[in-house]
């Protein structure tokens, strides 16, 4: 009998323990969206992947923010102006902010979160891109103003990074690092984070204070999702409205079959190889040249890839340069005249029959990475370079470009802001090992500096081109295609665009 008592009081326990299963599946007030990864952290300014830079756009707000079709529009600030030379801004806050628990936010909370954003115990992963701000300053309690070092007509993009999003400085301050253990979390923004159950879910719910127009759906849960066949499978079968992946092998499949859920479209992201600059053979520009040339772009983004990517012969994706990306004059030449230009540009290296360019092709484990690798090398087979193939996981990979142990290596740009400076920047030498290719040519970095120097918008866009064709003419990378995104997206969800590849999802709703 006390055996029975003991067991049935721990039954008990383990059901007042557990609680209320909570549902995790579309409903008419409860939209389900499936990322490719797991939530790495929850303060918006200690985290750098985008998973994690998707459920913080959801749930804390800047003075800015940015509308589903990627562009910046008022946030906490309802307005602002940008001074002639382009160096301050002024930046007026809606009447009557607060947070979540009905702390009201002013005008001195913003300086507080850049001090807090560059100190070195945050360990901030975005400083970086705030960098060009000189000061931040509170004129009374509704006026932000911020001056620069150079113009930058992204800032107010800038400004709707979850990095400088209101945060509670007033709970941090309390709890320290534990502040993101409170459930609901205290936001700034439209959602707040109800429960988080790790690689199960999180449910984000209505902000009720908000000081938008109520959010449009009462309920946000967030799914991790790393094998994007399984995430198919669940979408397919109802149990998702959103999935921000799926199979490039089932792209044409979806597209006969399921034309209105499937939806690809091209984004600011550039897709390329890395060539190791500091030492033989790719120290050489004349090699660096001959491979690009006899590389078949077209054939790579539609059949290798197959998902609509843009074949890409330069850095920055259409837009951000210009009406049309740019193309070195050989790109339209036939391939039998490339592949001649190329073979007399190794021969003059030193290379031929007698003695071959031999190197090795890295890249991190991904069955995309690996076809269009040994595509590359089977089109280099005619120029008689001998090109072998090794793959590691993503952690090791990117390790190795830092040490600069690599010959050629597949690496990539995915733009933190709509601007050319965002791709150009991280090919000049003083970019240290984030410059994976090494690359160093003191003439960019004069033309990039005078950009970003230079306030006047169309001045500013010729200059970017400029340093663009300095860097493609030296070729340290090896540009293949420009990303698009692979989203599912359910019938009942209206208003959905991708542009800007965080995606902050203003627009869709039930």
């Amino acid at each position: 009998m006390r055996y029975l008592a003991f067991l049935s009081m721990i039954m008990m326990l383990m059901s007042c323990g557990t609680g209320p299963s909570v549902d995790t599946a579309p409903g008419p007030d409860q939209i389900v969206r499936l990322s490719d990864s797991e939530i790495k952290g929850l303060d918006p300014q200690k985290i750098s992947d985008l998973s994690s830079l998707r459920v913080a756009a959801d749930q804390f707000e800047g003075l800015t923010r940015l509308d589903a079709g990627g562009q910046a529009e008022p946030g906490l600030a309802r307005s602002w102006t940008i001074a002639p030379d382009g160096l301050r801004g002024t930046f007026l806050l809606r009447d009557k902010l607060q947070f979540s628990d009905g702390t009201a936010i002013d005008a001195t909370l913003f300086p507080a979160l850049l001090q807090r954003l560059r100190a070195p115990e945050t360990a901030a992963a975005a400083t970086a891109l705030f960098g060009n701000i000189k000061t931040l300053e509170a004129a009374g309690k509704d006026r932000v103003i911020i001056t620069l070092t150079a113009p930058d007509p992204s800032l107010p993009a800038l400004l709707a990074h979850p990095a400088l999003a209101a945060i509670p400085l007033h709970r941090i301050q309390a709890a320290g690092d534990k502040w993101t253990s409170d459930r609901p979390m205290i936001t700034s923004g439209p959602y707040s984070l109800s429960e988080w159950k790790l690689n199960d879910y999180a449910r984000l719910e209505r902000n009720p204070v908000w000081h938008d127009r109520q959010a449009p759906t009462a309920a946000i849960i967030w799914k991790p999702m790393e094998d994007s066949l399984s995430a198919l499978r669940l979408f397919l079968s109802g149990g998702a409205d959103v999935a921000s992946d799926y199979p490039d092998s089932r792209h044409q499949w979806l597209k006969q079959n399921h034309s209105t859920i499937a939806h690809s479209v091209p984004y600011l992201g550039s897709y390329y190889f890395v060539f190791n600059t500091r030492k033989p053979p790719f120290d050489d520009r004349r090699v660096r040249t001959a491979l690009s040339m006899a590389v078949e772009r077209e054939w790579i983004a539609d059949k290798v890839i197959g998902v609509g990517n843009v074949p890409a012969w330069s850095l920055l994706p259409p837009g951000l340069s210009g009406s049309a990306p740019m193309r070195p004059s050989w790109a339209d030449w036939p391939r039998a005249r490339r592949l001649q230009a190329a073979r007399a540009l190794l021969t003059e290296a030193g290379y031929g029959p007698d003695r071959p360019l031999r190197f090795e092709i890295r890249f991190n484990s991904s069955a995309e990475h690996r076809r269009v690798s040994v595509a590359m090398a089977a089109m280099w087979q005619p120029l008689g370079v001998e090109a072998t193939l090794f793959n590691s996981e993503a952690a090791l990979h990117f390790t190795a470009l830092r040490r600069h142990e690599f010959a050629l290596a597949r690496s990539g740009w995915i733009a933190d802001l709509p601007t050319p400076e965002n791709f150009l920047l991280v090919h000049q030498q003083t970019n240290g090992a984030g410059n994976y290719s090494g690359y160093s040519n003191p003439v960019y970095d004069r033309i990039l500096a005078q950009a970003i120097a230079e306030p006047d918008p169309l001045q500013r866009q010729k200059l970017m081109r400029r340093a663009e064709a300095e860097l493609i003419a030296d070729m340290p990378i090896l540009p293949l295609y420009f990303y698009v995104t692979r989203s599912l997206v359910a019938e009942r969800i209206a208003g959905w665009k991708i542009i800007f590849p965080m995606c902050i999802p203003a627009g869709p709703c039930v």
